[in-house]
């Protein structure tokens, strides 16, 4: 009697301690929202608006930055089921189509991430004061650069980015806010008319190797 108690009790244990370590995820397939990103070595700070469509296979990018004492703004829309990138210039009506060869990046923790550490973002003290986030980290297997990530731990939403070389120098520090699970006008992924007859000029060697560099 004692054993067959006791076996129950086991695997409840068992998977309670599975259950308690967080596995690798990816985000709502269907997301907007706006981040900012901090590259230190060009002294480069963006301020970026996108739209991530996972089921097309879609982003849509507004990016407004200032590098140095130089301000900039770029309109992107990349359609990798197409293998099309397009910069759009609605202020002279131009376009540049180049042909996208890197492959779609999901937003979420890779598969090979370690689990760090879970905590609250805020207060714990009461409910809504705060928020339950996972903390990963990792290393690129192609360049050996390693990461950081925070997530939230219900809806593997993404709050914070770190990425660094081998040496452990920063190199693009990435925060998010105001997600939002859906896409508001579909439309945000169809190119401009005036881009249909503009020529596809060969793919630039980006080697984006995550949703962040691909942006």
């Amino acid at each position: 009697m004692k054993i067959l108690f006791l076996i129950p009790v086991c695997l409840s244990l068992i998977l309670s301690s599975c259950a308690q370590k967080p596995e690798p995820c990816k985000s709502p397939p269907l997301l907007e929202g706006s981040l900012t990103a901090f590259i230190p070595g060009h002294h480069l700070h963006v301020f970026e608006k996108f739209s991530y469509d996972a089921y097309g296979q879609n982003i849509r990018v507004l990016a407004a930055g200032k590098e140095g004492n130089q301000t900039f703004f770029v309109d992107r829309l990349l359609l990798f089921k197409e293998g099309v990138s397009y910069e759009i210039h609605y202020h002279n009506q131009t376009c540049i189509k180049t042909a996208l060869k890197e492959p779609f990046r999901h937003i979420g923790v890779p598969h090979d991430a370690h689990f760090l550490n879970q905590m609250v973002l805020g207060s714990s003290s009461l409910p809504g004061q705060g928020l339950l986030v996972n903390n990963w980290n990792g290393t690129v297997e192609e360049t050996k650069e390693s990461y950081l990530l925070t997530f939230t731990a219900f809806g593997c939403v993404p709050l914070y980015t770190l990425d660094f070389t081998q040496k452990g120098e920063l190199t693009v520090m990435t925060s998010f806010f105001d997600l939002v699970e859906g896409i508001e006008d579909p439309n945000v992924f169809i190119p401009p008319s005036f881009c249909d007859s503009v020529e596809v000029l060969p793919a630039k060697s980006v080697g984006a190797r995550s949703f962040i560099s691909l942006l």
